[in-house]
């Protein structure tokens, strides 16, 4: 008799024969998910109402910018941008060019059935009632396949904010990937889920270890990144030391992202991350930073100057360690075709 010894927990650590052995011939590759929706004040409470989508021509310039660079993202899209027909309509296009993937990333204070209470808690869909956070869900692959003509197989829920219920429900649902834990983050302060102890490789997820966890990757980096998390948690506890470390180059916590990442940072990162044995470093962004002055991370003109030039240093540096992009099929043709079942004690 073979048995879990959880039922895929997104928030509960993988066993060891649920860790994923990709065919060696995919090699290490990187892979960009862009978390793709409406803009919103970031500093404001949250609201059903009161956002926009109309960083239009950024994420197009942004598209065009990666697919000369030979990089195929995947857009994670939520519900008001994929209910706009100017939107659907440009990334639809991306998708028949075959230079783009859509998946689903879900903010449940926009996302229909408008059913549970606007607050910090209920931002995270995978806290809500399983039978709301399933509506949702449903709600949200129904409009992609109404628009795409496909249901989408990859899902990042807004905030990171997966659950207990969260694996179960995307089987059920036909996802074969999700990439929502953000290794080596705790996000319990703010009343949402903490990572910590979690793989940045991936693994096998879910009831019947039928989906596929890509987790964010984050890397620790400076001369005491040996240590990793356990050090980090005990400096970061400790109030200024935690800061004191980083400044200092001797432990800092470094996601691989342009946003409030220096490319020198994300450069130390990624060899930490091959020096770990990572074969699939997971970048990611926030679609309103491709538009000035919808995200802090991109103001002005100059910041988004900035950030394409932190994607030429970072892309030039992966070409020089021999890190190739890797879309989302080849991500999941390089995937064993089932999880082995741990075998009972």
């Amino acid at each position: 008799m073979t048995r879990f010894s959880h039922d895929g927990n997104l928030l509960a650590a993988p066993d060891a024969c649920d860790m994923i052995a990709l065919d060696p011939a995919f090699g290490t590759r990187f892979m960009l998910f862009v978390d793709t929706e409406e803009e919103f004040d970031w500093d404001a409470p949250f609201s059903r109402t009161g956002h926009g989508v109309t960083a239009l021509a950024g994420m197009a310039r942004g598209q065009a910018y990666f697919a000369a660079a030979g990089v195929r993202p995947v857009y994670v899209t939520d519900y008001p941008v994929i209910d706009s027909d100017a939107a659907a309509a440009m990334m639809a296009q991306w998708v028949a060019d075959g230079a783009a993937d859509i998946g689903a990333h879900l903010h449940p204070w926009v996302n229909p059935p408008h059913v549970e209470q606007v607050c910090l808690r209920n931002s995270y869909v995978g806290f809500l009632p399983e039978d709301v956070e399933r509506a949702k869900l449903a709600a949200l692959c129904d409009r992609i396949d109404e628009r795409f003509g496909q249901r989408p197989l990859a899902y990042r829920a807004g905030r990171y904010g997966v659950g207990p219920n969260s694996a179960r429900l995307l089987e059920q649902a036909g996802f074969r990937l999700d990439s929502s834990v953000r290794s080596r983050f705790d996000y319990s302060p703010q009343q949402g889920p903490d990572f910590h102890g979690l793989p940045i490789h991936p693994y096998w997820t879910g009831p019947s270890r039928g989906l596929v966890e890509l987790p964010l990757s984050t890397a620790f980096t400076g001369l005491m990144r040996g240590a990793g998390e356990s050090a980090y948690r005990a400096a970061q506890a400790m109030g200024p030391l935690g800061g004191a470390l980083a400044r200092g180059r001797l432990l800092s916590r470094v996601p691989l992202t342009p946003e409030g990442v220096r490319a020198e940072e994300a450069i130390a990162a990624i060899d930490a991350l091959i020096g770990e044995g990572a074969r699939v470093l997971n970048f990611s962004f926030h679609s309103p930073t491709l538009e000035p002055g919808h995200t802090p991370y991109v103001r002005d003109e100059a910041g988004r100057a900035a950030f394409y030039t932190w994607w030429d240093r970072v892309l030039a540096h992966l070409a020089r360690r021999g890190v190739a992009a890797a879309s989302l099929d080849e991500l999941l043709r390089a995937v064993p075709t089932r999880a082995r079942a741990c075998q009972a004690a």
